[in-house]
C-alpha cells in the first residue's frame, strides 16, 4: 500500500499522526467519495495499538506543552492558521471529494473559518483572566489549569471545521490531543497533521488516529490517561462514549443531534422565512443545527407553502464541485438508505410530499417537504439528517411553542416575526442551546454553544471552552503578613 494518495491533485498521507511520526496499520479501510462513488484510496485503519500509542505520545508531550507560556502557545496557534489559510483551495478541494459538501462554501467559509477558529482560541488565551475577589481579607484567584491528554472525536459532515472547533480550544488550554475523525471524511484531519508540522507544533502534541469507532473509539474513551473527551455526533454514540466514561469519571462534552424548529408567524416578512426554510437544506440536510420542522401560522400557511415550494424548485442539485450547485450528495449510501426510509414511511403512514421525497441518481436525495404529519409521528420526532423538511400549523404562540418543544431534542430553534415582543417572549420559552431571531447559522466562538435535554451535554465557545478543557483551580492566600509565620 502507498503511504500517500492524490485527491484532485492534492497529495494526502493515508497513515496515522503519532508522536511526531507517520505511523501505518496492517490493515485498511476504503474511503470513497459521495459525489460519484469512486475510491479515494486506502487509509490506514487503526485498532486499540495505535489509540494507546497516540494517548502514550500525548500524555509525554503533555507536561512540556502545559508549561509552554501562553504567549508561545497562541504563537504556535496563529502558525497552524497561516498554514490553513495558505493552503484554502487545497483543503477545500480535498474536504469536498471527501464528503460532498459545496466547493464554493469551503473556499469562501468553511476553510476561512477554520483558520479563524485557531486565531480565536489563541487570541482569547492570552486574554483570559478572572479578577481575583477577597473573603474575609484573604484573595481568591482563579486559574485554568491544563487538564491533560483530551480525546476528540469529530463528526463527517464538517469534518475540519468540527475538528478546528475541538482542537484549537483543547491546545490553547494546554493540553495535548489525540483527534479521531469520521471514518467516512478521514482526509482533511490528515492534511491538518502536516500542517501542524510544519507550523512547528511540538511531537506529541497533536496526535491523530483513522478507523472504526469501535475500534478506536472504545480504546480511547475508556482510556485512564485520557483526561477530557469531546464528541459530536449521534445520541446511541454518546450513550456509549458516556458509559465508557464513567470507568475513570472522564469529564464529557457532547453535542448531538438535533430536531430544531423553525417558528412563522403571521407577522414575519415572508420572503425572508421563506428563505430561512429553504436554507436549512444546505449541506444536503446534513446539519445538526437545521430547522428541519416548519411550524407556520395557520393563516399564512398556504401562501407560505406555495412561496417555498416556488423557491425550493429553483435549488440545483448536483455535483458540488460546479459553482451554480446549490445542493450535493448525500455521505454514504447507508445514510442515503436511513433518509429514504424515514421519507417512505413518513407517506406510508399518511404525509404527503408538496417537495421531492424521492431518490436521485447516485448518492443523491431531492431536497424534500413533507406536510400531513403528526406530531408524534416518526418524522417528526426523529433526526433524519439528510434534505427532509416537515410543515406543520399552529393556531398561537402557545401552540407554537408547545410543538416546538415537544421532541426529546434541544439543539436549535429558529423563529421569523416581525414583533420583537413576541420574540422576546417566545425565545424565553423555547427549549434549545441556541436560538435565532429573524436570522439563521450566525455564530460568534465568544458565545457558548451546546444542546439541551439529548441534543447534548456542557458547553464550548469562548471561555465556556477554557472551562471544560481546563481543571479550574481557586487560589486562597492569607492577609498580608502570613509569610511572617513560619
Amino acid at each position: 500500500m502507498s503511504d500517500k494518495i492524490t485527491v484532485a491533485g492534492v497529495a494526502v498521507d493515508t497513515r496515522h499522526w503519532i508522536g511526531g511520526e507517520r505511523v501505518a496499520s496492517t490493515d485498511t479501510f476504503t474511503d470513497v467519495s459521495p459525489i460519484d462513488g469512486s475510491v479515494l484510496g486506502e487509509i490506514s485503519r487503526g485498532t486499540a495499538m495505535e489509540a494507546a500509542a497516540a494517548v502514550a505520545a500525548a500524555k509525554a508531550a503533555f507536561p512540556g506543552w502545559a508549561a509552554t507560556p501562553r504567549a508561545e502557545r497562541a504563537r504556535l496557534l496563529h502558525a497552524i492558521a497561516d498554514g490553513v489559510e495558505k493552503r484554502i483551495e487545497e483543503l477545500a478541494i480535498v474536504e469536498t471529494t471527501d464528503n460532498g459538501a459545496l466547493l464554493r462554501s469551503h473556499r469562501r467559509g468553511v476553510m476561512p473559518r477554520v483558520a479563524h477558529n485557531f486565531r480565536f482560541f489563541a487570541d482569547w488565551l492570552l486574554t483570559l483572566e478572572h479578577e481575583d475577589f477577597d473573603t474575609r481579607g484573604h484573595t481568591n484567584h482563579v486559574s485554568w489549569d491544563p487538564a491533560g491528554p483530551c480525546a476528540l472525536i469529530t463528526p463527517w459532515n464538517a469534518p475540519l471545521m468540527m475538528a478546528s472547533w475541538k482542537v484549537a480550544p483543547a491546545l490553547a488550554a494546554g493540553n495535548t490531543v489525540v483527534l479521531k475523525p469520521a471514518e467516512w471524511t478521514p482526509l482533511t484531519a490528515s492534511l491538518l497533521a502536516d500542517i501542524a508540522a510544519e507550523a512547528g507544533l511540538p511531537a506529541g502534541v497533536l496526535n491523530i488516529v483513522q478507523g472504526y469507532g469501535s475500534e478506536i473509539g472504545d480504546a480511547l474513551t475508556s482510556h485512564p490517561d485520557v483526561r477530557r473527551i469531546s464528541f459530536t455526533g449521534s445520541v446511541p454514540t454518546a450513550r456509549h462514549i458516556a458509559a465508557s466514561a464513567a470507568l475513570h469519571l472522564t469529564p464529557l462534552s457532547l453535542e448531538l443531534g438535533g430536531k430544531s424548529p423553525l417558528l412563522v408567524f403571521a407577522d414575519a416578512d415572508l420572503d425572508l422565512a421563506v428563505d430561512l426554510a429553504v436554507e436549512q437544506y444546505d449541506n444536503a440536510g446534513q446539519v445538526c443545527l437545521a430547522g428541519t420542522r416548519l411550524l407556520v401560522e395557520e393563516s399564512i400557511a398556504e401562501e407560505f407553502t406555495r412561496r417555498f415550494v416556488e423557491k425550493a424548485s429553483t435549488l440545483k442539485q448536483g455535483d458540488p464541485r460546479d459553482e451554480a450547485t446549490d445542493v450535493g450528495p448525500n455521505i454514504h449510501p447507508r445514510q442515503l438508505e436511513k433518509i429514504d426510509g424515514f421519507v417512505r414511511r413518513a407517506v406510508e403512514a399518511g404525509a404527503r410530499a408538496v417537495v421531492g421525497g424521492h431518490r436521485g441518481e447516485g448518492q443523491y436525495y431531492a431536497p424534500t417537504l413533507l406536510t400531513d404529519v403528526a406530531q408524534d409521528s416518526e418524522i417528526v420526532q426523529e433526526e433524519v439528517f439528510g434534505p427532509v423538511l416537515t410543515l406543520q400549523t399552529f393556531a398561537d404562540e402557545e401552540e407554537a411553542v408547545r410543538l416546538a418543544n415537544d421532541t426529546r431534542f434541544g439543539l436549535a430553534a429558529t423563529l421569523a416575526t416581525g414583533d420583537p415582543e413576541r420574540a422576546r417572549r417566545v425565545t424565553a420559552q423555547l427549549v434549545a442551546g441556541t436560538v435565532w431571531v429573524n436570522c439563521f447559522f450566525v455564530r460568534d466562538l465568544q458565545a457558548p454553544f451546546g444542546g439541551s435535554r439529548q441534543s447534548g451535554v456542557g458547553r464550548e465557545g469562548g471561555t465556556w471552552s477554557f472551562d471544560f478543557y481546563c481543571d479550574l483551580k481557586n487560589t486562597v492566600t492569607a492577609p498580608k503578613g502570613w509569610q511572617d509565620h513560619g
